[in-house]
Order: C-alpha cells, then sequence, then structure tokens
C-alpha cells in the first residue's frame, strides 16, 4: 500500500472581506475612452534582436538565452 501525505488547508481569500469602496478603487475600469488607472508601463529590458524586418511585435528578446 503506498502512504500519501495528509492534506492541509490553504488560507483563501474571502469574498466581499473588505468593503465595497476600496474594493472598486482598485477595480481597473474603462467607460468609452477615459480608464480609472494608468496602463502598465511598457518592458524595456532584454536584448535588441537582430533581422526583425517590420516587425510589428517587438524587436527586444526576454529571458535566458544561453
Amino acid at each position: 500500500m503506498a502512504e500519501y501525505k495528509s492534506p492541509k488547508k490553504v488560507p483563501s481569500v474571502v469574498v466581499g472581506e473588505e468593503p465595497a469602496k476600496v474594493t472598486m478603487r482598485k477595480a481597473n475600469v474603462s467607460v468609452a475612452n477615459t480608464r480609472s488607472q494608468d496602463y502598465q508601463p511598457t518592458k524595456t529590458s532584454g536584448i535588441k534582436i537582430r533581422g526583425t524586418g517590420a516587425a510589428t511585435k517587438g524587436l527586444m528578446a526576454r529571458g535566458p538565452m544561453a
């Protein structure tokens, strides 16, 4: 017979734990052309790669390159 680990309880986030006003302020909402918060800044780290031609998805490579 195999021995299994006993399950342990993981704390979970309770819905409605914080007040509604705080939740609504944190929400990222857009109405027509107006956003409630700014977009995340563009990533600028990485290595510029060669041979991209008329690239539409960026010129930078990220991650392990070895």
